[in-house]
């Protein structure tokens, strides 16, 4: 019943919220960060730009390039959006696969691993990722800025996405429904 609530005010155009998925751009959103020890530098340069920026951040870890395992770090951060401790998140692990999929495990999290700015922009705007992933072997400093930046300032278009990013949050709603 309650998915039903959140998604018939998402199709009379109301994003504002509603089980932990804001969708308005706002300067005071708190940003999660997290990243395994393959992510950690590109973490570090994500969140001193945010921080640059007075942007929130909360930090999950790891605090160091010291081996860690990736899962647990997507988990912290479902944790975070769950809890309301976070609106969105920024995750990296080495290729930025392993650590989307350990996130995408929780139906809070949507979590796009993006490679440049229209993948960032598409992620919102169709998807209403709240979660943005990326390879820290794969991607240079510059580009994941730009990614973040585009990621954080795009809306999501609502309409017709509505019904397919509430699928992705509930998927056994939607099997009942067919």
């Amino acid at each position: 019943m309650q998915t039903e609530i959140w998604y018939q005010r998402r199709l009379e155009g109301d994003f504002s919220g509603g089980n932990g998925f804001g969708t308005s751009v706002m300067d005071h959103q708190t940003i999660g960060m997290a990243s395994d020890h393959a992510g950690f530098e590109l973490k570090q340069v994500l969140k001193e730009q945010l921080l640059a920026l007075e942007r929130t951040v909360v930090d999950l870890g790891p605090d160091g390039t010291a081996s860690v395992d990736y899962p647990d770090y997507g988990y912290a951060m479902a944790r975070a959006l769950r809890e309301g401790r976070v609106d969105r998140g920024v995750l990296i692990c080495g290729s930025g696969i392993g650590i989307s999929i350990a996130a995408n495990r929780f139906p809070e999290v949507r979590a796009a691993l993006v490679h440049d700015e229209l993948g960032a922009r598409l992620a919102r705007q169709h998807n209403d990722a709240n979660v943005i992933c990326f390879g820290g072997r794969m991607i240079g400093a510059d580009v994941a800025l730009d990614c973040l930046r585009v990621f954080l300032e795009t809306p999501f278009d609502g309409g017709r996405h509505c019904r397919r990013v509430d699928k992705l949050s509930n998927p056994a709603w939607s099997l009942q429904r067919e």
